[in-house]
């Protein structure tokens, strides 16, 4: 420690918000350089590299092959796939002194895709997979949560290359295996899960999230295991109803009602119903955003949900990409006179109607259901208003919030919702990218055929501090063993020259024996000073040689479980080995 280049911090970083970010600049594990970017220091690149050696060793063993590809990349392959467009405002992107458009990698399937086409010809070359670990860039508009969610990370990306879609089975089964093996060795609490495949395309898609209260990603599962990130869910639709007993649509005055709920109160107090009260859920929400594509065109969108739900925007966003979603505002108001803020009702939205606004609407909008919603008149709403009979949306989408308590898709009991941070994805992409890169083999009948791929991603440098956010407590860091930067801390606790004596014999036993030890030798440091810094930087097993070494013995403690006991001077080394 007395040569060690770390800085501990007493104090938790201004920018911090989640306990990964905290701690890792507390105990000097990175330092941040700008938002969203990040030196590692000494110890961090220790666990970094522990890190990489798991997910290398799970790799080899379903033989895939590692390689490098540069971060600098040229434009022309990303074009090829439409990717230069795609990506829009996340992609970082340069020019060189020629002023030959570069890009900085986000992934890079179009790479990989591109040197096996170079290099591979038969279908006797495959089945194949290859990997790397490498950084990548991507421009996040909000970087935080520290390594997080960064603009510069380092990711695991391999792809599978299949003759069919039986071999691209096979190598997304293997992948998958190997990625439960490496969640299980990391340490993580963690669910996979179903997840919608978005701008990468195929089919096949599921997520490895680490179950943990900061995480980003809401996530479902059922009593009887169906999982999903809430992008992926699809609503239970239910049976259309007759609706021959119903009464014609009608306006109502409903003033001072510019909100669901008041207007519920409204309509029990005016328009009392027979057979139980108004909800939320009676009522038709119609709410307005702005698409913004890549390419700078615009398009209005209208998505009609019941009045108990949000638009969740994760899963609207999945829905509409590449298209980025902006809030429809004034001036877009001011397009559209038909449209009146508060009282917007389905008669002047879709393709047939007055705004030739694009209207699309939550699944459970189905025939024969009946609404309260907006008389595009300020004040009124319409009661009675029938699905199929006085309206016809252009379609539907899943843009509601998921709730708990919602039916599973596939009928294995009510969902519950929780939090995660997603740190591996696993696609079976097809042939997209073999498609428009041009990746095709001979068959065995001579044939040209187009290449199935697999992709799948593991956020090597994210999953440092998402082990953290499963594993701290209110003095610092606990680290696994598997992926800790030291095995043993060794801790001197006075300054009586014995006691570094034989700390400093104990140093060369431990390492001696394959054990890897943080030696705490500074002589001018308080003991009180040491064991705070022990307990924040986290190593599993914390040796604490002081008063006890008159009597031959040392102290050992868990850092997990705060259990001490004394084990003799002549133990210590086959006991922690």
């Amino acid at each position: 420690m007395s040569r060690l280049f770390v800085r501990t911090l007493r104090d938790d970083p201004a920018d911090a918000e989640v306990p990964s970010h905290k701690l890792l600049v507390r105990a000097g594990y990175v330092r941040r350089v700008a938002p969203g970017i990040y030196s590692w220091l000494p110890l961090g690149l220790r666990v970094l590299a522990k890190v990489e050696a798991i997910v290398r060793e799970e790799m080899e063993a379903i033989g895939a092959q590692e390689v490098r590809f540069p971060a600098l990349l040229p434009r022309e392959p990303y074009e090829a796939s439409n990717r230069w467009t795609e990506y829009g405002p996340n992609l970082f992107r340069l020019q060189d002194r020629r002023g030959t458009d570069l890009l900085l990698g986000p992934t890079h399937e179009e790479m990989f895709t591109l040197l096996v086409k170079d290099l591979y010809s038969s279908y006797k070359d495959l089945p194949l997979s290859l990997y790397q670990i490498q950084t990548k860039y991507r421009d996040e508009a909000r970087p935080r949560a520290g390594i997080l969610r960064g603009r510069e990370f380092i990711m695991k990306d391999s792809y599978s290359f299949d003759i069919d879609d039986a071999g691209l089975e096979r190598s997304y089964q293997a992948h998958r295996a190997a990625y439960v093996r490496i969640f299980d060795r990391l340490g993580f609490e963690y669910a996979v899960v179903h997840a919608d495949s978005g701008a990468m395309g195929g089919s096949a898609s599921e997520e490895f999230l680490v179950v943990a209260d900061t995480g980003e990603d809401t996530f479902v599962r059922s009593p009887g295991g169906y999982a999903a990130n809430v992008e992926a869910v699809t609503t239970v639709v239910p049976a259309p109803q007759p609706y021959d007993d119903a009464p014609a649509a009608h306006a109502e005055v409903t003033p001072d009602t510019p909100t669901i709920e008041t207007l519920v109160d409204h309509l029990n107090e005016r328009f009392p119903r027979d057979d139980r009260a108004w909800t939320a859920a009676d009522t038709l929400k119609n709410v307005l955003v702005m698409l913004r594509y890549p390419d700078g065109a615009s398009e209005p969108l209208a998505i009609g949900i019941p009045g108990d739900r949000e638009v969740d925007m994760k899963r609207l966003e999945s829905q509409v990409a590449p298209a980025d979603i902006e809030p429809f505002g004034d001036a877009d108001f001011e397009r559209y006179p038909d449209l009146v803020k508060g009282y917007i009702g389905p008669g002047v939205l879709g393709a047939e109607g007055a705004t030739g606004i694009r209207y699309l609407v939550d699944p459970r909008v189905v025939e024969g259901t009946r609404w309260v919603t907006g008389a595009n008149t300020p004040g009124s709403h319409v009661i009675d208003l029938v699905a199929g009979r006085d309206f016809t949306a252009d379609g539907t989408i899943e843009a509601a919030e998921v709730k708990a308590g919602d039916p599973a898709p596939d009928g294995s009991g009510p969902l519950e919702l929780a939090r995660g941070i997603e740190m591996g994805h696993v696609f079976q992409l097809g042939r997209k990218y073999a498609e428009a890169l041009g990746l095709k083999v001979l068959d065995e009948n001579g044939k040209l055929v187009t290449v199935a791929m697999g992709s799948y991603g593991f956020g090597v440098s994210r999953a440092v501090a998402a082990v953290i956010e499963n594993s701290y407590d209110d003095k610092g860091i606990v680290w696994p063993a598997a992926i800790a930067p030291f095995d043993v801390h060794l801790v001197v606790a006075g300054k009586d020259p014995a006691q570094f004596e034989a700390a400093d014999d104990l140093v060369a036993q431990l390492e001696a024996a394959g054990l890897e030890v943080l030696y705490d030798d500074r002589p001018k440091v308080s003991p009180g000073v040491k064991f705070k810094d022990a307990e924040l930087i986290g190593v599993p097993t914390i040796v604490v040689v002081g008063k006890g070494l008159a009597d031959g013995v040392v102290e050992v403690k868990d850092r997990a479980t705060g259990d001490r006991r004394d084990v003799p001077l002549a133990d210590l080394v086959a006991t922690l080995a």
